[in-house]
């Protein structure tokens, strides 16, 4: 579903509703002000586009996935963007143009309205959520800045909610509803001292920057994110506007997973992630994101966002890290993970500029497997020769293709043909 009427409308509504909101904040159409490497415009050997599109078939088998959009620019190779299935089980074919959720790439965005509001002197990274946030007892040692980095030890949230997001998918939650499912009774005893991925720090981190610029969370995105990276087809909707139908498979009697028979939760209202996993967008719109986040190419992006990264998790090898809505992984910087339907990753290296972006319509599945499935396109596609006489550079992935193969394989939980 294309944006622009709708958000006219929209922000038509929060500008006059909204109480001392600056001028520029109530602009609908934002001039995108990135600069991005030139893309390259040539079609990639039919060779390697076979080679990508059997990755993401075989994915899609492994996850239980009706359908599922991916993309590779690669600067000086070229372009190769694809639909593959169905919207849903049975139904019309996947386009590389059909709006899918962000899912996860959420939580970047919504560290960069975090950090686009410090550059404008709007809140500060040591700031406590308190602050802006009052009534949460034995947070007030927990920073804006913890809560992007996803350090402040808080469990998420959708794991307690499951059952009642299959029982009632289109809900319209509040999102300090969610937060209170999110946090423990004792507070947090030392934020910052390691990461642990939780959807709860983006939504707690989305209220915060509400209260703090008296503007919703779809104006803070259309002003910091959507707008200044030329993202036409990009939303925080709270009604379900996705092309791509999210599933989840469910377990048979005899305790298989319930691979042909997947429950549809298409009408998931994305309110249930809100600034967690709540975008919808396209493949178009994402990969011009990733790259833009990984170049650092907004005016508000900084080397300090990286700084002093994390181990992704207690067992990671030294290459893979987090920090700042992110993960690093070699040269590339982006996210992954699992929303209620949907597996994403989005991936782009931060000095060529070559980005892949992948999603998958069933979250069953561990979100390994689509950041698995991102990596092993990362890796066919740094290994192109350039076009036109052109060089082609050095990515030096810490991974190969047939690697990233494997641990899709291992993270399967339905037959691969």
């Amino acid at each position: 579903m294309r944006r622009s009427r709708r958000l006219r409308r929209v922000v038509s509504l929060v500008c006059a509703l909204a109480i001392a909101v600056p001028l520029a904040a109530c602009s609908s159409e934002s001039t995108p002000s990135v600069v991005l490497p030139s893309a390259n415009p040539s079609t990639l050997p039919e060779a390697v586009r076979t080679q990508l599109s059997t990755a993401v078939e075989r994915a899609m088998a492994a996850s239980g996935s009706s359908g599922a959009v991916a993309g590779v620019w690669v600067p000086w190779a070229g372009t190769w963007t694809a639909g593959a299935g169905t919207l849903k089980p049975g139904g019309s074919p996947v386009t590389a143009g059909s709006s899918v959720s962000a899912g996860a790439v959420t939580q970047a965005m919504t560290c960069d309205v975090l950090f686009a509001m410090v550059k404008d002197g709007k809140v500060g990274l040591g700031d406590p959520v308190t602050t802006y946030v009052p009534g949460l007892p034995g947070y007030d040692n927990v920073t804006l800045g913890d809560l992007c980095n996803s350090t402040t030890g808080l469990p998420s949230f959708d794991g307690p909610l499951q059952a009642r997001l299959l029982a009632n998918p289109a809900r319209v939650w509040n999102p300090r509803e969610l937060i209170a499912y999110g946090m423990s009774g004792t507070g947090v005893a030392n934020p910052g001292a390691s990461f642990a991925d939780a959807d709860t720090n983006y939504v707690l981190l989305g209220v915060a920057l509400e209260s703090a610029s008296r503007l919703s969370a779809e104006a803070l995105y259309e002003k910091y994110v959507f707008g200044p990276t030329g993202m036409t087809n990009s939303s925080l909707p709270v009604n379900a506007a996705s092309d791509l139908r999210g599933s989840w498979s469910g377990t048979t009697a005899e305790g298989a997973v319930a691979c042909a028979e997947p429950v549809d939760l298409g009408t998931v209202s994305p309110s249930f992630q809100f600034t967690a996993g709540g975008v919808v967008s396209d493949l178009t719109d994402l990969g011009r994101y990733t790259q833009a986040l990984a170049m650092g190419a907004r005016p508000y992006d900084t080397d300090k966002r990286f700084a002093d990264p994390l181990p992704a998790a207690p067992d990671a090898p030294s290459w893979f890290t987090a920090r700042g809505g992110t993960f690093q992984a070699g040269s590339l910087i982006g996210q992954f993970g699992a929303t209620p339907g949907f597996l994403t990753a989005a991936f782009a290296d931060k000095n060529t500029g070559m980005t892949v972006v992948v999603v998958l319509n069933n979250s069953r599945a561990s979100a390994t497997l689509v950041r698995s499935l991102a990596w092993q396109l990362a890796a066919i596609a740094s290994k192109l020769p350039a076009t036109g006489g052109g060089t082609t550079p050095d990515a030096g992935l810490p991974w190969t293709a047939d690697d990233m193969a494997a641990q899709v394989a291992a993270a399967a939980i339905c037959p691969i043909p």
